[in-house]
């Protein structure tokens, strides 16, 4: 390398990304996570249900049978590298280190969050979906969910939903959002709560990435558990900061290796709203 840079200051980057990476990831916190997975693809365990069954005197005692399977998550490569001068020999801009971090955390984190949405939209729920119907989100859609989920025996604890702006609109405009029995969503929007009948609600922005998937102006959004889905990370989010003599320029990437997949179709349910409505 014709030049060289602190290795405090590659360690302070580093740091900075993983900071900010933690706060853009917003799906991450509601899954099921593995770290330091090996190899291509992780199997998440599901475990089936059992029923107890009545016993006589000195009989011998009957098996559940409870069905085991397993979820394979498959990993895949994922780099967020940018070309960068702002780095010279010993001395560090602070400002432009700071934004640098940021838009690498960023891009690994929506990326993160795109992996765990497609594999909600590759899964086959147990429960039909909550049909748009011509309807925006509503609170009567939030509560079909809730009874769905309750209806798969899943509790009430640990549970989240991922919407668009779109969604947030339709609930705001929501008959019941103006009746003050359901102070609730005005204080979602006001940030007071971040709470829904239960649900931990999660607003994506639109993505480059993809975000939810939409047709004709409906949405795909999502009302799950958190056991329901796993996230297998082989290489968590970590950076590299190499001189390039042919560009006369750092080049600064950030990296993870991860998969996600659907642990448990029972919990979780796909709502289906117009944006436009």
């Amino acid at each position: 390398m014709s030049k060289t840079l602190s290795s405090v200051a590659v360690q302070e980057f580093d740091s900075m990304v993983k900071h900010a990476y933690q706060g853009k990831g917003l799906l991450r916190p509601g899954i099921t996570v593995r770290n330091n997975v090996t190899g291509d693809q992780y199997k998440f365990r599901r475990m089936g249900k059992g029923m107890a069954n009545q016993k006589s005197t000195a009989d011998i005692v009957t098996p559940m049978d409870v069905d085991n399977q397993f979820k394979i998550a498959t990993l895949s490569n994922w780099n967020a590298p940018e070309y960068t001068d702002i780095f010279d020999q010993q001395e560090v801009n602070f400002d432009e280190k700071s934004e640098l971090a940021e838009v690498i955390a960023g891009a690994l984190g929506r990326r993160m969050d795109q992996l765990i949405i497609d594999a909600m939209d590759a899964s086959t729920p147990l429960t039909s979906a909550v049909a748009a119907g011509g309807a925006n989100l509503t609170m009567d859609k939030v509560t079909n969910a809730k009874v769905a989920l309750k209806g798969q025996g899943v509790g009430d604890r640990d549970l989240f939903a991922v919407i668009e702006s779109g969604g947030l609109g339709g609930l705001l405009r929501s008959e019941k959002a103006t009746s003050n029995d359901y102070q609730n969503v005005k204080a979602l929007v006001n940030g007071e709560i971040d709470t829904l009948s239960g649900f931990k609600v999660i607003v994506l922005e639109d993505r480059d990435e993809g975000g939810l998937t939409e047709a004709s102006n409906i949405v795909d959004s999502w009302f799950f558990a958190r056991s329901s889905t796993g996230l297998a990370v082989g290489i968590d989010q970590r950076t590299s900061i190499d001189w390039i003599a042919e560009r006369t320029a750092w080049l600064c990437n950030g990296m993870m290796k991860a998969g996600a997949v659907v642990r448990d179709e029972g919990g979780l349910v796909k709502v289906q709203y117009d944006k436009t409505a």
